[in-house]
């Protein structure tokens, strides 16, 4: 991703890669059209100017939309008819969704349109371009979206501001007027013509945002969450026994394979564990010794949405689609079903390894099986709480991961007087995915910070190398044990460095030096 990052543009050709959206999308990244993309955008509005000059109607040429498809709009009308489809459709309401959001679908449906099947005007295509380079991000709503017929509402926002209406926030995050903010970064707005409105508004391309987004996020919080359960694991005086290799080919999935080779990396050469190796403890309790099971189910559930998100990367969703023949033809590529599905079931995992998380800190405050550790790792307990209430708190959000991973996609609500009779709402999971994995990332930072504190009240004893890295990073955000302090900014503090990487980069010196090159598998 990091190479990604540093290059100055993306070019819009063929199907973008994952790290090209998020660059686009986190990074800033400029974008611009290869040559191929603009003869394919030349010839495909060549045939959609013969259809529109035709007698015969044609649907999203000189007809209506939807369910009034059979109205028959005369040439004099269809400025106007794009122009109100596009201001019609941009209907969203509540908060605005993130940048980064608004930045991926406008990048992912810019390349949709380079693909040279929806039949815009190229000028469309540079202006869009144009506006993602000048870091204008329109405003984009929370709710407007049932994930069929496209991602309708929020991809009507952005064509609005490509029109110069509507409201935005230019590069510096100052909102404003979009007609102002494209005259300050030099952009003609665009005038629609003719199947323009259509293809700027059916594709799923905010719901494929959202999941390119999430894999990468939950890319590095598997990775911190092999790493937390490490340290839980020496910190409770667990054993690293059951993480062996051959233990783990018993049972051949990939994903829990590469997470017990992190934690075997991440625990090697600790005096802690050293020192029990011989205890007569028979077995650590499932939240320890199942970590990679659960942990590895994740990431191979992660791998099947890659698989999704990387197909529909290759993909040229609109309806109609223009055809290398000419023809213009209706489809039901825009329905959201496989990006919905995906976006539920990765809901569910990230639920599951938040709730094996949260059993770890618990563990590890509960003097009846912490193994010698003081009472919720108080400095004096009854006079201090120690950590009692960040465990609460990821209770909390455990409760609300689990709530959220009950399914958006099985729902339907018909609209359009029936035409649109099922939709996937794969917008509405893709939205609450967010919301999980953002929960994650503090139920992971809780646990990180439970975890450094036992491991320095274990001392004299030495822990490994890479969690003692991981211990060190966060002292320097964080004070070490003592009397209670205000625990939300430290909470934060650690979710920061989980969050920016900060923490995988602290470690990865130590578990590359461990684990065989065999056991590494690339994002």
């Amino acid at each position: 991703m990091a190479d990604i990052a540093s290059q100055s543009t993306v070019e819009i050709d063929g199907p973008l890669t994952r790290a090209q959206v998020v660059a686009v999308a986190r990074d800033g990244v400029q974008v611009r059209l290869s040559a191929a993309a603009e003869r394919r955008l030349i010839a495909a509005r060549q045939h959609v100017d013969a259809l529109a000059e035709a007698p015969t109607p044609t649907y999203g040429v000189s007809t209506g939309f939807g369910a009034l498809a059979v109205r028959h709009i005369p040439p004099r009308r269809r400025a106007a008819l794009q122009r109100s489809l596009i201001r019609s459709h941009a209907a969203g309401a509540g908060p605005a969704v993130e940048r980064e959001v608004v930045r991926a679908q406008m990048v992912l449906r810019l390349r949709t349109l380079a693909s040279g099947y929806t039949g815009v005007q190229p000028g469309t295509a540079h202006v869009l371009a144009a506006v993602l380079n000048a870091g204008i991000t329109p405003e984009v709503h929370e709710f407007g979206s049932l994930g069929c017929s496209g991602d309708l509402a929020p991809l009507a926002a952005v064509a609005l501001a490509l029109m110069g209406e509507g409201t935005v926030t230019d590069a510096a995050g100052r909102p404003m007027e979009a007609g102002k903010a494209l005259r300050a970064s030099g952009i003609t707005p665009v005038v629609l013509v003719e199947k323009e409105g259509l293809a700027l508004t059916n594709g799923t391309d905010g719901m494929l945002g959202m999941l390119v987004l999430a894999l990468a996020d939950l890319h590095r919080l598997l990775d911190v969450a092999d790493l937390t359960a490490a340290m839980s694991v020496e910190a409770l005086l667990g054993t690293d026994r059951v993480f062996a290799a051959d233990l783990q080919a018993l049972r051949p999935h990939p994903g829990q394979a590469h997470a017990a080779a992190r934690m075997r990396a991440a625990l090697a050469g600790s005096d802690i564990v050293a020192s029990h190796r011989d205890c007569h403890r028979v077995q650590d309790a499932y939240s320890l010794r199942c970590a990679p099971q659960v942990h590895g189910a994740a990431r191979d559930t992660v791998a099947h949405a890659e698989t999704v998100a990387d197909r529909e990367l290759a993909a040229a969703i609109d309806n109609p689609v223009v055809l290398a023949d000419g023809r213009l033809e209706s489809n039901g590529n825009f329905h959201g079903a496989p990006l919905a599905y995906v976006l539920d079931f990765l809901a569910i995992p990230v639920a599951d390894v938040a709730s094996m998380s949260e059993r770890r800190t618990d563990r590890m405050l509960d003097v009846a099986r912490s193994h010698g550790l003081p009472a919720f790792l108080a400095a004096d307990p009854g006079v201090d709480s120690g950590h009692m209430i960040a465990q609460y708190t990821q209770a909390a959000l455990v409760g609300e991961l689990k709530r959220i991973a009950v399914p958006a996609s099985v729902d339907s609500i018909p609209s359009s007087a029936m035409q649109e009779d099922h939709v996937s709402m794969g917008w509405s999971a893709a939205r609450k995915l967010r919301t999980a994995v953002d929960g994650l990332t503090t139920v992971l930072a809780v646990e990180y910070l439970t975890a450094a504190r036992a491991l320095e009240l274990r001392a004299p004893l030495c822990p490994a190398p890479a969690t003692a890295a991981a211990v060190a990073l966060l002292r320097t955000r964080v004070e070490g044990p003592g009397p209670d302090r205000h625990l939300a900014p430290e909470i934060a503090a650690a979710a920061d460095l989980i969050r920016d990487g900060a923490l995988l980069r602290a470690v990865a010196p130590h578990l590359a030096a461990e684990q065989a090159p065999g056991e590494r598998r690339q994002p």
